[in-house]
């Protein structure tokens, strides 16, 4: 099973690729956050193929990103594969919230219709140039229409072009349990802390079959609880709070490539040969062009 936490930014994208996972998922909720919004189908397309594009240039491993509800219709949904694929993008999902969407663990979504949401993700598949580029069908039927229609969806997403089926927030472990079996194919685990999915170890989710598990959150709630801390030490010492490990700006920066770009300030500085020989830098001014001036 691939375990991919959620990045936000090249900060957080770059730290779950040293830290050795398999691969990366850009959380639309964080995405959203680092612009100042709540997860309320805020942001734009281009917004996120923006975020998406800087965390791929961050990392050498695979990118899942959160592609919302494709921002729009059919011609929307094939125009955002085609961005997000053009961007480096391994795999985005597309689920069938009706627009502006809300985060899948919150009360009072709504999803479209089935024909709605098939016809997206049949528009997905067309757009794809490579095989490669995954098309992740997320469904948020179960809290709308129950988990029986959440299930329905997501095997007729697989049927219609979609690779893996994402069925968001099953609210029991036996609802967990039952979604690779019943779907018939790869499917992906949503793993949110405090969320409506109970919370289980990664090895329990593999043994029951999911292809991928998402930590959306994961860094995230981290930073917040971080960045709480640190400001509330400042404000109670009056002074910079120790670290937990000591650091220094150069070890800092040499996560994020410091070494390879201190090797290109002299790496195109060797002396140039003259292109004509030795007295080429001498050469007669009849051999030059004439200026416009002299000509006239």
């Amino acid at each position: 099973m691939i375990v991919a936490p959620g990045a936000i930014d090249g900060i957080t994208g770059r730290a779950i690729d040293r830290a050795g996972f398999q691969a990366a998922y850009m959380t639309g909720a964080g995405t959203s956050m680092t612009l100042g919004y709540p997860d309320y189908g805020l942001i734009t397309m281009t917004e996120m193929v923006a975020n998406a594009t800087r965390i791929v240039n961050s990392i050498s491993i695979p990118l899942i990103s959160d592609a919302d509800t494709g921002y729009g219709n059919e011609l929307n949904v094939f125009r955002t594969v085609q961005e997000f694929e053009r961007a480096g993008v391994a795999a985005i999902h597309i689920e069938d919230q009706v627009f502006p969407k809300r985060c899948g663990h919150l009360d009072d979504k709504a999803v479209t219709s089935r024909e709605d949401y098939i016809a997206k993700i049949r528009a997905a598949a067309a757009a794809r140039r490579s095989n490669d580029f995954v098309i992740i069908a997320r469904t948020d039927a179960r809290a709308v229409l129950g988990f029986d229609e959440a299930v329905a969806r997501g095997r007729l997403a697989l049927a219609n072009g979609a690779d893996v089926v994402f069925l968001e927030a099953p609210q029991s472990l036996e609802e967990v349990a039952s979604v690779p079996q019943r779907i018939g194919g790869p499917c992906l685990l949503n793993v949110v802390r405090g969320g409506k999915t109970p919370d289980l170890p990664m090895a329990e989710a593999e043994r029951m079959g999911y292809a991928i598990a998402i930590l959306p959150g994961l860094l995230l709630g981290g930073i917040i609880q971080t960045c709480d801390e640190l400001l509330a030490s400042v404000k109670r010492e009056g002074r910079y709070p120790a670290p937990k490990t000591e650091g220094s700006p150069a070890r800092t920066f040499a996560r994020f490539g410091a070494a390879d770009w201190d090797a290109r300030r002299t790496a195109f500085r060797d002396p140039l040969e003259p292109a004509g020989g030795s007295d080429a830098p001498g050469a007669a001014a009849s051999d030059r062009p004439a200026s416009p001036a002299a000509a006239g």
